[in-house]
This record gives structure tokens, sequence and C-alpha cells, in this order.
């Protein structure tokens, strides 16, 4: 056969419909994943609280161990952390609520005041003032019937008077699976394993285990130090220089920390109206915002990398992207669950032959 029939030949093969198995294969693949995230969707209330309290694990899993290097038993110990956390949990927000209630009662006339602070700016985009204005006169008293009606049948009490049975209930779910993760860390993976047929799988399944508690452990160890640090060094500076409620800021610096690039910036705009809402100075005001910008830049790019090394490098397109799949999932909690499950992933793709390039993508 000459080298043009085999180039013929070739390229017949090239465009040739892919086989009626392949197809169905394809088929069936993507059905499963949509059923897996469909079931993951819908089962969030109990998923949640058992991702969230083996995360939590992992967190607290070496004071226990700690504690039990001093004769203490781990039931025990278990349930001396868990009253120290649900102790100081309740102390910061007895102690923070105050300032936040005042926030939130003061939130109508604050938005009003910002908007008059904000006025001569507003002025100097023209257009743009224009158009606030057409869509002001467009949203007049005709719709404000309407938008009554609305806050009526769906006030904010109502919500919270509905969705705080689910919270207590996923908060007492999660400090129960804690304690059992924490006092019976050694019972339940040696069963796990024992699920897999071939010696080589248990094998795996107990290198995946272990990696995976020890790098998803010491990043978040180190991430809570060092946004607790931020927390306080932000915090402290902005007190020092006059902006109320000093540790309030503190610690929302230190919580929106924990999610990546978003929480910075969300926590910078926070700031940044706060601070206009206290001061009629706004260059003075906008001191504030750029104190915070200037220690996250610095914890981002220099102190982060240098305590974190390449252990847990993640692609950060991967990172955002996460993000918003997993806050379009689960919200809130989602976000700040997202790079610990893309972590996971991670070093469960790089365990197995056929997933490498996967976890080499996500690196």
């Amino acid at each position: 056969m000459s080298d043009g029939e085999l180039t013929a030949q070739t390229r017949s093969r090239a465009f040739e419909p892919p086989a009626r198995g392949d197809v169905r294969s394809v088929a069936l693949t993507g059905l499963f994943v949509l059923a897996f995230f469909y079931t993951i969707y819908f089962t969030r209330s109990i998923l949640l609280p058992l991702i969230l309290a083996v995360i939590l694990s992992y967190l607290v899993r070496p004071v226990v161990r700690g504690l039990g290097r001093l004769r203490i038993p781990a039931g025990v110990a278990a349930a001396l952390i868990l009253l120290v956390v649900v102790g100081g949990t309740a102390f910061g927000i007895s102690f923070l609520a105050a300032p936040a209630n005042g926030w939130l009662q003061k939130a109508p006339e604050s938005l009003q005041q910002l908007q008059r602070k904000l006025l001569p700016l507003r002025q100097r985009i023209e257009h743009a003032a224009q158009a606030n204005v057409a869509i002001e006169k467009m949203a007049s008293a005709p719709n404000a019937q309407t938008k009554t009606v609305e806050l009526k049948q769906h006030p904010v009490t109502d919500l919270l008077y509905f969705r705080t049975p689910q919270v207590l209930m996923s908060a007492v779910l999660l400090l129960i699976l804690l304690y059992f993760l924490l006092a019976y860390e050694g019972q339940f993976l040696p069963k796990v394993i024992n699920l897999m047929p071939q010696l080589a799988d248990k094998k795996r399944a107990v290198s995946i285990a272990h990696e995976i508690e020890a790098h998803l452990s010491r990043y978040l160890v180190t991430v809570a130090i060092i946004n607790a640090c931020l927390g306080l060094a932000v915090g402290t500076s902005v007190g020092l220089l006059g902006l109320p409620n000093a540790p309030l800021w503190g610690v929302l610096v230190a919580v929106l920390n924990f999610v990546p690039y978003l929480g910075a910036f969300t926590g910078i705009i926070c700031m940044t109206l706060g601070s206009v809402l206290s001061y009629d100075n706004l260059g003075y005001a906008l001191i504030f915002p750029g104190i915070y910008l200037a220690f996250v830049t610095v914890e981002g790019n220099f102190i982060t990398p240098l305590v974190m090394g390449k252990t847990l490098t993640l692609n950060p397109l991967m990172i955002v992207l996460a993000l918003a799949f997993w806050g379009w999932m689960w919200g809130v909690v989602g976000v700040i669950l997202a790079v610990p499950i893309l972590a996971a992933f991670k070093i469960f793709c790089a365990h197995i032959e056929s997933l490498e390039p996967i976890a080499e993508f996500l690196s």
C-alpha cells in the first residue's frame, strides 16, 4: 500500500463518527456527574456539618495528640477542646454583639449619610448621575407599595425565625461529629481501609488519608495563626488611629482572610464604607483601608509564601473557580471550604496514576 493510500485511510478514520459505546460511556459519565452534584447540593444540611467537622478535626487534632502525651485520654481531651471552642465562641459573640448591633441599627441612617458624603464625587460623573436620576424616577411611588407588601410577606424576623432551628441543629450535629472524630480518630480509618478489596488499594488509601491529614492540618493551623496575627495587626493599627469598634474590625479581617482574594477585597470595601461614615474628611478616612491593603499585601506576597512554601500551592485561577462553584453550591460556608476541598482533591489525584495530570493542572 502506498503512502498516499495510507494517508487517505488515516484521514478517513479521523473523520469517522465515535463508536456507539463511546458515546454511551460519555453520556453515562455526564449523567453521573450531574447526579453527584445534584446530590451534594440537596444533602448540604448533612454534608456541611460533616465536612466542617472533618476539617476542624484536622485543625485541633494536634492539640488532642499533645494532651495525649500528657496521659489525658482522647475522649477527655476532645471534650475539653469543645468546651474551650464553644466557650470562646460564646464569649466572642457576646463581646462583639453590642458594636455589631449598633452598626445594624444605624444602617439606614448611615446609608443616607454615606450618600450625602459621596454626593460631590457623584456630581463629577455627570452621565452616571443622570442615569441614577432616571432610575430613581422609574423606581418611584408606584413600586413603593409593591416593595412594602414584599417586605411584609418575607420580613427578616420571619427568615431568622425559620432559619435559626436549622442552624442550631447543624451546629449541634457539627459538635457531635467533631467530638467523635477527635475521641475515636484511630478507629475510623482502619475500618474504612478494611473495605478495600486489594492490598495495593489499602496502601494507597492509607497514603492518601495520611497525606491529606498532614497537609491540611499544617495548612489550617498555619493559616489560622497568620489570619489571627493579621486581624490583630489591622485591628490595633486602625484602633490607634481612632477608628471606632477596632476589635470588631480585627475579627472581621481575620475571618474574611480565610477566603483567598475575595475575603480581602470584601474587607477593604467594608472598612472603606465604615471609615467614610466615621469621618468627614475623605482623605483621612481612606487611610484605614490603605492600612488594611498594606498589611494584606505584605501577608499575601511575603509572609504566607515564606511560611507555607510549596506544600499546598494551588492554581490561582482554580481557586477563584472553586470559590465561585462552592459558593454557588453551599453559600458562605462553601466559600470557606472551597480551598481545603480543592487541596484534598489535588492530593487525591496525585496518588492516582490516571489522575496525575489533573493534580499537575491544579498546582
